[in-house]
């Protein structure tokens, strides 16, 4: 009777996907029975295998990190996510585990922590890494951006990252699999829900509020 728990592991690069396949298989106690690059594979496979645990990434192409948790839970209330991702900033994790994940932990941790936070959430637990949270209770900025980013849509949110961090509106539509005149849409309904007109204020706006280094 295998007791192991099984995990599905979603990142867009191979490279990675092997090496977190490596540091899981390394025990006994983890089993990967299925990868995925993209997250409409990721609901998909989810659907196939019935993993204990789902480890994936939140920058990815097609619908997002963000939207496949979201559909992934919607189909199944019970279902336990894992991000693991290179973002550090508050507003990724929040946004995560308010779409479902019960975990976040970023890929310079120390490798342990993977398998910790797996362990974790399998307890039933939400594992966060020390240090994510620790601005909780500062003080928000003194607009109301933050608020406004809270109320977006994951794709919303997507776009307005990739447009923040210098991309055109046709090389987001690409990373997102989307129309360029869909992705001109969003930009219009972001820049006018965050009361800007240009993708310059775009980026000053994810930098205060440290989605972006200066």
């Amino acid at each position: 009777m295998n007791n192991k728990i099984t995990a599905v592991l979603v990142d867009d690069h191979a490279v990675v996907r092997a090496g977190f396949r490596l540091l899981l298989s390394s025990g006994d106690k983890i089993e990967v029975v299925g990868e995925a690059a993209r997250g409409e594979q990721a609901i998909q496979l989810y659907q196939e295998c019935r993993p204990d645990v789902v480890v994936m990434d939140l920058s990815m192409p097609g619908i997002g990190g963000l939207e496949t948790i979201r559909r992934i839970v919607q189909r199944d209330s019970e279902a336990l996510i894992l991000v693991f991702s290179v973002h550090h900033e508050q507003v990724y994790v929040s946004r995560a585990l308010n779409a479902g994940a019960k975990g976040y932990i970023t890929k310079n941790s120390a490798p342990e922590l993977l398998t910790e936070a797996i362990a974790a959430i399998m307890r039933g637990e939400c594992f966060v890494e020390r240090g994510l949270l620790k601005n909780q209770q500062d003080p928000q900025p003194s607009n109301d951006h933050q608020a406004i980013l809270a109320e977006f849509s994951p794709r919303e949110f997507d776009v307005f990252r990739l447009l923040a961090e210098g991309m055109t509106a046709q090389k987001v539509a690409d990373q997102l699999c989307l129309g360029h005149k869909t992705v001109a849409n969003y930009a219009t309904q972001i820049k006018k829900k965050l009361q800007v007109d240009t993708t310059t204020e775009l980026a000053h706006i994810a930098v205060n509020l440290g989605m972006l280094q200066r």
